[in-house]
């Protein structure tokens, strides 16, 4: 993908617009240190050319003294401009990361399947810290600069037009011939930020699964990869470091050819008397300024480069686009139990394997509905459509009798609910994680809902209440504890709709038996759908659904099934099989 000056412009007018009023402050004070650096070359001409010509003691003076003063003012406006670039930058940096995030979170589950966390961080963190640089050089150096060149021409010009025809040719040469090294860098800059990107990734996942990795003893295996994540940066930082060299190699070179124009012109001009002394060396003293801009672009060329790459990498993500859109808002009744039914849907993560085949189901307003299957069957699937995280590619699933690609996914998802046995937690208080930061809650309807669950002697165990704080990676509570949250969650949304992957499969009996009585609150005057991992889950159940390899093959009511000799659900009771293969 090749990256236009017209992309860097998009992006610096889409951000740097909101900050207009400080962007135009920045503006006006890095014209005024411009013309502060071109003042004091003048100040020293009129100095030598003042006591050439025998001027007083306190007339040179002044002069000193306003070189002095010159100088100091305009160190102060640089900083002044350097704050000011910094605080502009930084604001349209986060306004960048947050349209990120929020392009991200917004794309399909697939993308998400197909990048860890860790390479995620890095696209919207690490890629948005480097336009951090990105604006504040820009604005503050690289138009400062090219404006400093253009005013040193400008004003050698005056001097004699041959000499700023000269340094006219020179400035352009060098712009140009920069420019074009920096175009040669940009791929191997990305191919350095992409394997930064795929260290990442292996990280987060390692450090997630660091006991598992211990106690299969793959330390060794782990590191063995971290060391090759590390060889590759390594060599893609080289690669990209040389040529970043050859920038600076090309620049050297052309500064050397400046430095010669400066000095053969500058000597024909004053041997045939045509300069003074003090202007030859105001010459001199500006052919030194021309080095410092120039230099200074070198920098940026080379953090240019690094740019061009992340640009490249957030134009990937943001010409990604979602495939899963709102509904015209049809509406989903509230209130009320709601029904659900599964028209001869098929799905297919991929297209070359279906993962569901012509699934036809429905579940009737307040009943329950018991999901059996094996590992790969297509449970979490069903669960997943039920949300629109994914869309079928055939059949329709309607909620409460309206399609649900009917209505706006707002609507769909406040209307269903789904506890899953692994329950996120936030760094944040009891209060924040049950409401999901939504503040208009009162404390006093969370309380209702854990008197209703019957967790009075749950809540009465946190230490500071509503406002103890949780960690993440479930640290601060146990997993049936997790479990209690959730469904306060849940109730607080009173949905129409809960799916219900078995909490209590992995809890001790005490605590089993109190989440499975707040399951039994929770489902009062539901629908639910319950993805069972043992057969004694489904004693609440009113309907079994069996899949197998995506196909349904048994469906029907509990007690129907399990007098059925012949039926599947018949026979794993029959052998006494207790625990279902998830």
């Amino acid at each position: 993908m090749h990256i236009s000056l017209r992309q860097y412009y998009g992006i610096l007018i889409r951000y740097l617009r909101p900050q207009a009023p400080r962007f135009a402050l920045l503006a006006a004070l890095v014209f005024v240190s411009i013309g502060l650096q071109l003042v004091n070359p003048q100040i020293v001409r009129y100095f030598i050319d003042a006591v050439k010509s025998g001027t007083t003691l306190h007339t040179l003076m002044i002069a000193a003294i306003a070189f002095i003063g010159v100088a100091f003012v305009q160190q102060g406006v640089g900083v002044a401009a350097v704050y000011m670039g910094e605080y502009v930058a930084w604001a349209a940096t986060n306004a960048l990361r947050e349209d990120l995030a929020a392009h991200c979170m917004q794309l399909d589950m697939t993308f998400h399947h197909e990048r860890s966390p860790g390479e995620l961080i890095e696209r919207i963190e690490g890629d948005a810290l480097e336009f951090a640089t990105f604006f504040s050089t820009i604005v503050v150096r690289v138009i400062a600069n090219l404006l400093l060149l253009l005013g040193i021409v400008v004003v050698v010009f005056f001097v004699h037009w041959k000499m700023g025809v000269g340094f006219g040719i020179f400035t352009i040469v060098t712009l140009v011939g920069i420019y074009t090294v920096r175009g040669i860098a940009v791929s191997y800059q990305k191919a350095h930020r992409d394997a930064v990107t795929e260290f990442f990734g292996f990280l987060e996942e390692r450090l997630a699964g660091t006991e598992d990795i211990r106690s299969c003893g793959a330390v060794g295996f782990t590191l063995r990869r971290l060391f090759y994540h590390m060889t590759i940066i390594l060599r893609r930082w080289r690669k990209s470091a040389l040529v970043g060299t050859l920038i600076r190699l090309v620049a050297g070179l052309l500064l050397i050819s400046g430095y010669g124009v400066a000095f053969v012109l500058g000597y024909s001009l004053f041997i045939h008397g045509i300069v003074t002394e003090g202007e030859i060396v105001m010459v001199l003293f500006y052919t030194g300024m021309i080095a410092q801009p120039i230099r200074e672009l070198t920098r940026q060329v080379e953090s240019l480069q690094t740019i061009g790459a992340t640009v490249e990498r957030i134009a990937e993500v943001m010409s990604l686009h979602r495939t899963i859109f709102d509904g015209p808002g049809a509406a989903i009744p509230t209130g009320v139990p709601l029904s659900l039914e599964f028209d001869h849907v098929t799905f297919a993560y991929h297209e070359e394997k279906r993962v569901l085949h012509d699934v036809s189901f429905r579940l009737h307003p307040g009943k329950v509905l018991g999901l059996l299957g094996r590992t790969g069957s297509g449970k979490t699937t069903i669960a997943r459509l039920i949300f629109r995280l994914y869309d079928a590619q055939d059949g329709i699933i309607r909620l409460g009798g309206t399609d649900i690609r009917q209505a706006t996914l707002e609507e769909l998802r406040h209307r269903v609910a789904f506890v899953t046995q692994d329950v996120q937690l936030f760094q944040a208080s009891v209060r924040d994680n049950i409401t999901f930061f939504d503040r208009s809650i009162p404390d006093e309807r969370i309380m209702e809902v854990i008197e209703a669950l019957e967790l009075g002697d749950w809540f009465a165990g946190l230490p500071k209440g509503l406002d103890t704080r949780l960690q993440t990676g479930g640290r601060s509570l146990s997993a049936g504890e997790a479990q209690l949250l959730a469904f306060t969650r849940v109730f607080l949304r009173d949905p129409g709709l809960v799916v219900l992957d078995e909490a209590s499969s992995r809890l001790d009996p005490a605590t089993e038996t109190l989440v499975e009585r707040a399951i039994d609150h929770l489902l009062a005057n539901r629908s639910a759908i319950v993805i069972a991992h043992r057969l004694g889950t489904l004693e609440r159940s009113d309907d079994v659904l069996v899949l197998e390899d995506g196909r349904v093959i048994e469906y029907g009511g509990r007690l129907a099934l399990l007098a059925d000799e012949t039926s599947h659900f018949h026979g794993l009771h029959r052998t006494g099989l207790e625990e279902v293969m998830v």
